[in-house]
């Protein structure tokens, strides 16, 4: 468990400097530049990320069980999956009315994925790490749409379109992790 705790600490500590250091953020990006401030930025992303799923793959050989979702959960996670899948298109397909509303989709999608998994599992593990990213997403979502009204920002418009593109991008995403990926790269079938 603890190099799950370490991967979270140095993953959502490093997505987590705008919302609590946003100032010092800015002095570093002064004082690095900005190459060295991302690459400082994606190292610890990525040494944190390779600890966090190493650290989740051993906590899973050992489970402790908090408690026992019902079957409906897993479904229930499913359609939320659904919704994450579509925020997440959201966030890269440039001119649609959900992120011209929204801002931010995919800090929205993460809240989603965060809380499915919570509902669909009931050990410390998950508990632990959908449980951190779940606080993560509703804490940097807050922030940045503070950022948002001190910056006078509103909502835009955005194209049918686009909006389309990034709904049915979502939904073969969806269809494609919930049917095949998922069991391939995590080992357990959403659907059974």
């Amino acid at each position: 468990m603890i190099y799950l705790l370490i991967g979270i600490f140095l993953f959502l500590g490093a997505h987590s400097v705008r919302i609590w250091a946003d100032p010092w953020r800015e002095r570093m990006l002064e004082r690095l530049g900005d190459a060295r401030w991302k690459g400082l930025y994606a190292l610890t992303s990525a040494i944190g990320l390779g600890l966090l799923i190493w650290g989740f793959g051993l906590a899973r050989q050992e489970p402790v069980q908090l408690w026992s979702p019902p079957n409906g959960m897993r479904h229930l996670a499913a359609v939320l999956m659904l919704g994450s899948f579509v925020l997440l298109a959201a966030a890269y397909v440039p001119g649609n009315r959900i992120k011209a509303r929204l801002r931010h989709p995919m800090v929205l999608s993460v809240k989603l994925w965060a809380l499915a998994h919570l509902l669909a599992n009931g050990n410390l593990a998950h508990g632990v790490l959908f449980g951190a990213f779940l606080v993560w997403a509703v804490l940097s979502f807050r922030a940045a749409r503070q950022r948002d009204r001190l910056a006078g920002m509103g909502p835009d418009t955005g194209s049918t379109g686009a909006t389309g593109v990034a709904v049915a991008l979502g939904v073969a995403a969806w269809l494609a992790f919930t049917l095949y990926l998922h069991g391939l790269l995590i080992g357990v079938r959403p659907l059974g």
